[in-house]
């Protein structure tokens, strides 16, 4: 009697462990067929591994929050978001603040994530990529000048090295003829800039020749850092009946400073670009966004079509534009000719 209780007692367990384990099958079953037909569980993982598409990755160093830089890199984003689709594009953008060793540490970073690309936004952003990797395609934006940023010899229009991109420069005769044409009895431009941006000096170096050429007087100025930018152009209003500014970021990240000076003073001031333009009277200027716009295409031949970035010539501005400070101008009287545009005010 004892055993046939046993054996009733194993048995009922078995049946027992036979439906629960049929209750978790069903269960599973349901999960299925609850999805619709032929889905995966997860459908946005699903859609973008079926799609064959890449995530690209791209760091973005940008040497300091500035509108003309901040408009580069916007045209960058953009040009790579439309060609690529916005959910196919991942950018880390990082601002050094205007520190060169905060470039090296942002772009060692993009080394060790292994991003696909490093857009470099400044002279000295393109510098720290240049030093943080040869093999991860580079391509800087607002760079004057590529020789003299990267110290390349024997310049043929393109680098011979993992690297390309798009300048700033503007003409700079043309620029020394919009001096000329506003201000016909000029007798001395003070050229003031950064010491330590070498695009600065190769832009005042380009200035000296062109005033020269039409024998005109000049003195150059140089601030070693924004610490001396105040003293340094008072001394070159006190000097000089004219000023001329080349793009240069640290002048430009002190404008305010510059028009405190210069408007008080009575000394029109002429700018390499439209930021630096809120404290002068002209400039011939470039629209940043459309450089950055020609960065993110230049990308996209890279990342898709395989394009070598050392080859690919360095690209300039499609237009430059005269365009003038109305504020300033009637401030200091100064009359405009035909062909210039009003600066909008921000």
């Amino acid at each position: 009697m004892r055993l046939i209780k046993k054996l009733t007692s194993v048995l009922m367990a078995v049946v027992l462990a036979t439906g629960l384990t049929a209750c978790g099958g069903n269960d599973s079953s349901s999960s299925s067929i609850a999805s619709e037909p032929g889905s995966a569980p997860n459908s946005s993982s699903a859609s973008n591994s079926s799609s064959g598409e890449k995530t690209y990755h791209i760091g973005i160093c940008q040497l300091l929050e500035h509108e003309a830089l901040d408009s580069a890199t916007k045209g960058f984003q953009d040009a790579l978001k439309e060609k690529l689709g916005e959910g196919n594009v991942q950018f880390d953008l990082q601002n050094a603040q205007g520190e060169s060793t905060n470039c090296s540490t942002i772009c060692n970073g993009f080394v060790t994530d292994n991003v696909d690309l490093i857009m470099a936004n400044a002279t000295g952003a393109l510098q720290a990529a240049v030093s943080a990797t040869n093999s991860i395609p580079i391509l800087g934006t607002s760079i004057t000048d590529y020789a003299t940023a990267l110290n390349l010899s024997n310049w043929e229009g393109h680098t011979g090295t993992n690297v390309s991109g798009t300048s700033d420069l503007a003409p700079i005769d043309q620029q020394e003829d919009m001096i000329l044409e506003i201000l016909p009895d000029v007798k001395t431009v003070g050229i003031a800039y950064c010491s330590s941006e070498p695009n600065s000096s190769y832009q005042a170096d380009l200035m000296k020749k062109a005033l020269d050429e039409d024998n005109i007087a000049y003195k150059e100025y140089t601030a070693a850092d924004s610490n001396e930018i105040q003293s340094v152009i008072t001394t070159a209003c006190d000097e000089c009946d004219a000023l001329y500014v080349p793009t240069d970021n640290t002048m430009a990240s002190s404008v305010e400073t510059i028009k405190n000076v210069v408007v008080p003073a009575g000394i029109p001031l002429f700018a390499g670009e439209a930021g630096l333009c809120a404290a002068g009277i002209a400039t011939l200027s470039i629209s940043y966004y459309d450089i950055g716009y020609t960065t993110g295409e230049m990308a996209y031949e890279i990342l898709v079509n395989g394009k070598d970035a050392g080859t690919m010539d360095i690209q300039f501005a499609p237009k430059v534009t005269k365009q003038y400070n109305k504020e300033i101008c009637e401030t200091l009287n100064i009359t405009i000719p035909e062909g210039y545009e009003e600066l909008a005010s921000e």
